[in-house]
């Protein structure tokens, strides 16, 4: 029975941690296939988007995205290409909240189509061609496994470290 998680806030640490890529024979460890489950469930519970490893604590290259009613498993995701366009629009972090624990949201620049390759939860290489809100949601959790966060995309969140932007 997968579990609820704990997500990490801003400003622990671990969110600024660039993650370890997985070991494709991790992927078949039993402890592996719970993580996997127990992250679904966190971002299910939390009603995310995706949720990437550091959040809950896990400096691994893994992510759980919701895509049209289904849940896709990205390990040791890479993006491949991206393009000139961009769009400005709102988002928020499960791990960036305010004082009274509710999701702070900002506008951000990400570009439209991004193509990425990873790996599912069974070890096998996929590649996905994404645009629009999926193109944005990759980015923002790819972000994460790099040890950025949204806000270091913005000129004026308040107590930001200073930070070179992406």
């Amino acid at each position: 029975m997968p579990k609820q998680l704990t997500v990490i806030t801003y400003p622990h640490p671990i969110l600024r941690k660039k993650s370890d890529i997985i070991d494709k024979r991790d992927l078949l460890d039993k402890s592996m296939k719970e993580l996997l489950l127990d992250m679904e469930e966190t971002m299910k519970k939390k009603d995310g988007a995706g949720l990437a490893a550091p959040q809950i604590g896990k400096n691994i290259r893994l992510i759980v995205i919701s895509h049209e009613k289904k849940t896709l498993f990205l390990i040791n995701p890479t993006i491949t290409k991206k393009s000139w366009a961009r769009k400005i629009e709102e988002e928020g972090c499960l791990s960036v909240v305010n004082d009274k624990g509710e999701i702070v949201y900002a506008p951000v620049s990400r570009h439209k189509r991004v193509n990425c390759v990873y790996l599912d939860e069974k070890g096998n290489k996929k590649t996905l061609a994404a645009s629009d809100l999926l193109a944005r949601v990759i980015q923002h959790e790819i972000d994460h496994l790099d040890g950025i966060l949204f806000i270091d995309r913005l000129n004026d969140f308040p107590n930001k470290p200073n930070s070179s932007k992406k």
